[in-house]
């Protein structure tokens, strides 16, 4: 476990060398291939929470991020309120919809919580496709105030505003791990029926971890809008963004803060690259044939097969007992 110390020290010089990037780096690009990089990494930990720490696997994250989406995007056309409100109600509509999702599946289990989860999708975005306030099917044109001048573009703008979602992402999923509630939603994925009987509040954890993970995920979506200018149910919603919320973590390893990052930062930039090349339909393709590989050979992760790795040495590298 990396020292709280130096996880902070990271933290902060990272930020920093965000925010002066766009005074370093002119081509655009860069901060447009790297904000969806940050926002999955928003996404994965935000999923991990749920998914990985507590052991409910949710299929319904596109629900949450288009949630935060359409909410940002609602404020912005409505009320013109800035970012940082944009994103706080985001963050507010995401923990609202993670307890009443909670509160009504998290009493069944297994596959069947997934598929619970997998509807809550399909509502929103019928609900979406019908509200005219909304767009529509059409969707809405979103175009925001001019960014401040320090980030030179909209799309240096909302990186950096992106980047420092993704570090709060990061250092709420590690004080999460490090705490009493990680405690709790370690006891729940191994065993929730001993877990109750040893007192633990499963519910009530439960609703918890699902609060956190929709608040974190609608909070990535709230920045789109400035992102893309234009939202749509298709894409707010999109098959991509959860199976990536549930390939990344696995690809990573689910049972650290520091999986998502690692399987974001992998498979985002695979992704990017991969985008200029091949259509999206391929990508998914991609996606799902990674997932598996993974999932064959690494059901740990990266970071449980390194850890098996080097178990593996010290243990070969202890000296055989020589016979009595």
């Amino acid at each position: 476990m990396m020292r709280t110390g130096t996880f902070a020290t990271i933290a902060v010089l990272l930020g920093a060398a965000g925010f002066l990037l766009p005074q370093v780096v002119a081509n655009p690009y860069y901060f447009y291939a790297g904000y969806v990089v940050l926002q999955y990494i928003v996404i994965a930990t935000g999923w991990n929470i749920l998914g990985g720490y507590a052991g409910y696997i949710n299929f319904g994250t596109s629900a949450f991020f288009g949630a935060g989406v359409y909410t940002s995007a609602y404020l912005m056309q409505a009320f013109e309120a800035p970012l940082v409100v944009q994103i706080v109600a985001a963050a507010l509509v995401g923990v609202a919809l993670g307890v009443a999702t909670g509160y009504l599946t998290l009493r069944i289990q297994g596959v069947y919580f997934s598929i619970a989860t997998l509807a809550l999708v399909v509502v929103l975005e019928t609900v979406v496709h019908n509200t005219e306030a909304l767009g529509g099917a059409s969707g809405l044109t979103t175009i925001g105030p001019p960014p401040p001048a320090w980030f030179k573009g909209q799309t240096q703008y909302v990186f950096c505003v992106m980047l420092v979602l993704a570090l709060l992402a990061v250092v709420i999923a590690r004080w999460i791990e490090t705490s009493w509630l990680g405690r709790g939603f370690r006891a729940i994925r191994a065993s929730e029926p001993a877990a109750e009987s040893c007192g633990v509040p499963t519910l009530r954890m439960k609703l918890i971890a699902c609060a956190i993970s929709g608040g974190i995920i609608a909070a990535a979506g709230a920045p789109y809008p400035s992102y893309a200018y234009h939202v749509e149910p298709v894409s707010a919603f999109g098959l991509l963004i959860a199976l990536n919320a549930l390939a990344m973590p696995l690809i990573g390893g689910t049972r650290s803060w520091m999986g998502p990052v690692i399987g974001a930062v992998l498979l985002g930039t695979i992704q990017q690259v991969a985008t200029v090349t091949i259509s999206s339909e391929y990508n998914i393709l991609a996606v799902g044939l990674l997932l598996i590989a993974f999932v064959v050979a690494a059901p740990e992760g990266l970071l449980g097969l390194l850890s098996a790795v080097r178990g593996g040495v010290r243990w070969s590298a202890k000296p055989a007992r020589k016979p009595a």
